[in-house]
């Protein structure tokens, strides 16, 4: 049986000085090959829930395991190894350096995970033409649309083949061409074995998704 990518168990975070916890008592369970939708409305912890996942901020209480290791207990040095291999972001707004070009800020990834920068920066011109726009490699964000800046921080994200995708309302500032590819890639990701999380409000998010988990 393969095991899971992420284990929660009773996951809990409250910011300081809050009366009652935003996530409380969560369990969820991402296996491989599965694209989970996380839903719910304004100021439930869908976005705290992936900093969580990601590593980024540390939880109130529980645990979280990815590919077998408990990171509870990890401190920032071995918190940010396990990010740099085993996980991808998908921010909503891109967040792309602007001084870098697509490439390189696709390249980024891998170097974060110890490649060499030619062998990086081959990768992300690949990973680029797979999702069109392999031309505008040498662009910088502001000289692209919006689209297209989502795709090169998707390609970011996957670079690594990651074994633990998170997204965060991926297309939400996009048209519905680049939300298709956007959509595309991270079902293509689940499918060739990575474990998805994504919040999103989209019902064709959370349509092409496994199954959906409700926050608040």
């Amino acid at each position: 049986m393969t095991p899971a990518t992420l284990e929660v168990r009773d996951l809990s975070f409250a910011y300081p000085g809050a009366a009652t916890p935003l996530i409380a008592g969560l369990d969820l369970v991402a296996e491989p090959r599965q694209m989970i939708a996380v839903q719910g409305k304004s100021g439930t912890g869908k976005s705290t829930l992936l900093f969580l996942l990601g590593l980024f901020i540390a939880p109130t209480a529980g645990r979280i395991v990815i590919t077998g290791q408990e990171t509870t207990r990890l401190g920032d040095p071995e918190r940010s190894k396990l990010r740099a291999h085993r996980i991808g972001f998908v921010f909503q707004d891109a967040a792309l350096h602007p001084t870098a070009s697509l490439e390189e800020n696709v390249a980024e990834g891998a170097l974060y995970a110890g490649e060499s920068y030619r062998t990086a920066l081959s990768s992300a011109r690949q990973l680029l033409d797979v999702y069109g726009i392999g031309h505008l490699a040498r662009r910088r964000p502001t000289e692209v649309s919006g689209g297209q800046a989502q795709r090169a921080a998707l390609c970011r994200a996957l670079i690594r083949r990651p074994a633990l995708v998170l997204a965060d309302e991926p297309t939400g500032n996009l048209d519905p061409d680049n939300a298709a590819e956007v959509i595309r890639g991270l079902r293509a990701a689940a499918d060739e074995g990575a474990s998805v999380v994504v919040v999103t409000h989209s019902p064709t998010v959370a349509g092409a998704c496994d199954r959906a988990v409700q926050l608040g």
